[in-house]
């Protein structure tokens, strides 16, 4: 009867009798990974970030500022519906700057719009398709979910878009999140199971330079609140489990205008070569952890070379058949992890292909 009644106000409607509204300002917090985020009440509706305020928090509590300069100041850049508040309720993502106005350090989307807000950049309208990967923990036990606690469910194989109570663990996480993205407007475009058990997969995208990272990351966020209503675990960590079982991984598609025009595939090419060259920069900016994952085993290719090829998921950076075939199209860069920040990744990729001469 309580938990009916906890339900019932949960799901209240608001707009009836207020035309207050719920703002959840999200941030990343001082690992770089881990989100943050709280609410307040503001008049609505509200249609765009510059309709927002500006709001501050304790840096000294996210490992983001000293204990005694610890206002960190929220800058409202992208909205989405709110999928558990519902009605006119929005999530803010949002980053974060000194009182004075100076990004701080684990601000990584500043740097990134500037890189997008570069005329050559804009210009080639640059496209992302981001995989993210990510497995589910049984709570308290930090142990892949549907796994026999302290031992190993039998080898992969079976389990990659698989269906089953023996081989499919955890859907209804991942389809409440699935649904929930698409109400919150966030263009997720797929989902799949993945090759080790526990592991599963969502698309972001295509979506154009900035709004790829600002729409992962209100993804990610959105997937950590479900699995905390569901009591299991979410870990991006790239090779969450030692041995014969795959890593998770952040695969980024991307393309140019010039990339999807007539005589792409040669600007691909050129594009590829630039990143090769770039190799042990990328590498370093692709995601804590990596060198655990990018072995050379398991679809990856082994972290201290680069190499490219259509078709071959072994390599650093894979062409697709249909982009060979009709001379244009796009590319996929395998070599990010699943905790890599997308505002890092895309926007590097971005100009180490567009702007970096060589």
């Amino acid at each position: 009867m309580a938990g009916a009644l906890i339900n019932d106000l949960i799901n209240l409607d608001l707009a009836p009798v207020t035309d207050s509204i719920i703002a959840e300002y999200i941030w990343i917090g001082g690992s770089g990974t881990d989100m943050r985020s709280k609410a307040r009440t503001l008049r609505g509706p509200i249609t765009d970030p510059k309709q927002l305020p500006r709001w501050n928090y304790d840096g000294s509590s996210t490992g983001q500022a000293p204990g005694e300069d610890s206002e960190v100041i929220l800058y409202p850049q992208a909205i989405f519906k709110d999928p558990f508040r519902r009605g006119n309720n929005i999530l803010v993502i949002c980053d974060a700057y000194t009182p004075a106005g100076e990004p701080i350090p684990t601000n990584k989307r500043f740097s990134a719009a500037q890189i997008f807000s570069h005329p050559d950049v804009e210009k080639e309208v640059p496209w992302y398709g981001l995989e993210q990967e990510y497995t589910l923990l049984q709570k308290d036990i930090n142990w892949p979910l549907g796994w026999p606690v302290g031992g190993f469910p039998g080898p992969q194989g079976p389990y990659y878009c698989s269906t089953g109570a023996d081989k499919a663990f955890g859907r209804e996480v991942v389809d409440a999140h699935y649904k929930a993205c698409l109400y919150a407007g966030i263009n997720i475009s797929g989902i799949n199971g993945e090759v080790m058990p526990g592991q599963w997969e969502f698309q972001v995208g295509p979506s154009v330079g900035i709004s790829a990272g600002d729409e992962l990351w209100a993804a990610r966020y959105i997937l950590e609140r479900i699995t905390e209503l569901a009591g299991v675990v979410l870990s991006l960590d790239p090779k969450p489990i030692k041995g014969d079982w795959n890593g998770a991984g952040c695969h980024t598609n991307y393309s140019t205008a010039t990339m999807r025009e007539e005589g792409g595939y040669e600007v691909i090419k050129a594009a590829i070569e630039k990143l090769g060259l770039r190799h042990k920069e990328h590498i370093a900016a692709y995601g804590e952890g990596n060198e655990r994952r990018l072995t050379g085993h398991h679809e990856t290719a082994d972290m201290n070379t680069f190499s490219w090829g259509v078709a071959n998921r072994g390599c650093s950076v894979r062409v697709g058949r249909d982009t060979e075939k009709d001379g244009k199209g796009y590319f996929e860069d395998r070599r990010p992890a699943s905790n890599m920040d997308p505002y890092v990744v895309t926007s590097m990729v971005a100009e180490t292909t567009i702007l970096w001469k060589p």
